[in-house]
């Protein structure tokens, strides 16, 4: 499992984010404080605090470089 912190602080790029991790076969989890909701819930992101970095973990399936370069625009470095 992979780690990196993301930020989807603004509706559109919630939907951009969902509709970009939809595409890989991974299993992806955000992660904010001690709540744990599945990344590809446009629901369930949105009942996250938004307005802080969240931690997207990334499970095991394509390959994480891919999910990366896909993911350029969200990632907090």
């Amino acid at each position: 499992m992979t780690t990196v912190k993301v930020n989807v602080n603004s509706i559109d790029k919630v939907k951009g984010f969902v509709n970009t991790i939809v595409k890989f076969d991974n299993d992806f989890d955000l992660v904010a404080g001690r709540y744990v909701i599945d990344a590809k819930s446009i629901m369930g992101i949105f009942s996250l605090d938004l307005s802080q970095d969240l931690e997207l973990h990334i499970g095991d399936g394509d390959p994480i470089e891919d999910i990366k370069a896909a993911l350029k625009d969200y990632i907090v470095e």
